[in-house]
């Protein structure tokens, strides 16, 4: 199933894309895609509705975060072998943990904004997982077990903020619209392999990301069990898992920053695609 949320900010609808194409209102059928609607028991729930008998919504809508109410925005750095190359860092021992902000999250094809006092804004086309089900100490092997689904991330940084301003990355991630998420919620069922999955992310047409998932360095069933030992994950909590090559801070011998006026474009194969245009922050 590929979920979604549309509407204005604060008044999405739960929604699922029909096999014709159409928007399909679910709000009849569960309250939002977030929480308990993400568990085995809810997501079940969605798929006994007769799908072709719900009312079809305004294709023209906003789309808003394909998850309502994250919990937890976890973020996974440096898990790209060819990625970490291009920044010159080490391959890490084990996954490196940061947090973003959940007021980051916004809809795909919403405005990003510049921060104040930003020199260094940058993309990271990311795959998401998206949690279904309570983990607290799973075995790698049953990690997949706790996944709802995936979806499309664009983990939007500020890299001056990052690495230049002490303390931890939180500080480069967190700011207002950095966090653009969807446009759907696609459940495991139809991502057979998210470790073989094309990833590409463009500004003003130009193409600077194109990978996949294969090259990363943790893999997901990796990956939740890990971030498991360390935090409970709880449904509808999001976990970020990192960046192929390609990103503004590794183009040498010029990095590259988002500026206002630039326009991204970014899609992961089967997830979809975004469109962001960026503005300056005004007060």
């Amino acid at each position: 199933m590929k979920l979604l949320r549309v509407g204005a900010k604060g008044a999405e609808k739960p929604a699922i894309l029909a096999e014709d194409g159409s928007i399909r209102d679910l709000s009849g059928v569960v309250a939002d895609i977030a929480g308990d609607v993400l568990t085995p028991e809810g997501l079940a729930r969605i798929g006994a509705a007769d799908i072709a008998a719900l009312p079809k919504l305004d294709a023209g809508q906003r789309i808003g975060p394909c998850v309502g109410n994250v919990g937890k925005f976890i973020c996974i750095g440096l898990n790209y072998a060819d990625h970490a190359a291009e920044t010159g860092a080490a391959i890490p021992e084990e996954p490196i943990i940061f947090m973003k902000a959940t007021s980051a999250i916004i809809g795909p094809n919403d405005d990003v904004i510049i921060p104040k006092n930003s020199i260094k804004p940058d993309w990271e086309v990311e795959l998401g997982i998206v949690i279904g089900k309570e983990a607290r100490y799973v075995e790698e092997a049953d990690a997949l077990d706790h996944v709802a689904g995936y979806c499309l991330i664009n983990d939007v940084s500020e890299r001056h903020f990052q690495t230049e301003r002490g303390g931890t990355w939180d500080k480069g991630k967190g700011a207002d619209t950095f966090g653009p998420i969807g446009p759907w919620l696609v459940t495991r069922d139809e991502v057979p392999d998210p470790q073989n999955l094309k990833m590409w992310l463009e500004v003003d047409g130009k193409r600077y990301q194109d990978g996949s998932t294969k090259t990363m360095i943790f893999g997901i069933a990796k990956i939740v069990s890990y971030v498991s030992q360390f935090m409970s994950l709880q449904p509808g909590d999001v976990i970020s898992t990192g960046t192929p090559p390609g990103v503004g801070m590794g183009i040498k011998p010029n990095p590259v920053w988002l500026q206002p006026g630039n326009v991204m474009r970014l899609g992961i194969e089967g997830l979809g695609e975004q469109t962001q245009n960026v503005k300056a922050y005004t007060a």
